[in-house]
């Protein structure tokens, strides 16, 4: 997709969730892979934490951020499997305003280019709460290098044509 390097880059401030029962900061490279491509692409890493798969846990953690006006998008990566632990899109779902459906629908499509069938098994989703992004994936390094490269980098670039989530950030609570 192109990028139009006439225009200014807008670089914006992102909350990086690793949500994992098991995980700890010493290992977490799934959210070492989000935080490094975040950085890269000019971005901020305005918060990182890890949460259990726990979806009380997870949505006092997406109010804290969403409420947070130093923070625009929330990215998290685990629990949008299939298991009884997976919770990621149940708590997203209780916080947001609006789902956006194409998220997990693109997600998958180019997940399936790299594991085939087995992406069936994502619930990845994104949507808006509160003028704030939120965008789950799936907790490999995989997915994330998946989601970011494939969708994230160009879609949170201010100079992506013909269209991108930061030109409508300012409008995201309009009524």
């Amino acid at each position: 997709m192109p990028i139009d390097e006439t225009l200014p880059f807008r670089p914006i401030r992102i909350a990086a969730l690793t949500v994992s029962d098991t995980r700890t900061p010493a290992d977490d490279r799934s959210g070492d892979t989000l935080a490094a491509r975040i950085t890269e692409a000019g971005h901020t890493v305005a918060a990182r934490a890890i949460e259990r798969d726990d979806v009380p846990t997870l949505v006092a953690r997406l109010n804290g951020w969403i409420d947070d006006p130093q923070i625009d998008v929330i990215i998290s990566t685990g629990g949008t499997g299939v298991t009884g632990r997976d919770v990621t899109p149940e708590a997203f779902a209780q916080v947001w305003d609006k789902q956006i459906e194409g998220f997990g629908e693109l997600f998958r499509w180019l997940s399936f280019q790299t594991i085939g069938t087995s992406a069936i098994q994502s619930r990845a989703c994104a949507g808006v709460a509160r003028g704030t992004y939120l965008f789950a994936l799936p907790g490999s390094t995989g997915a994330v290098k998946d989601g970011w490269d494939g969708i994230l980098k160009d879609q949170l670039d201010s100079r992506h044509r013909p269209c991108n989530f930061v030109d409508l950030m300012p409008r995201l609570t309009e009524r």
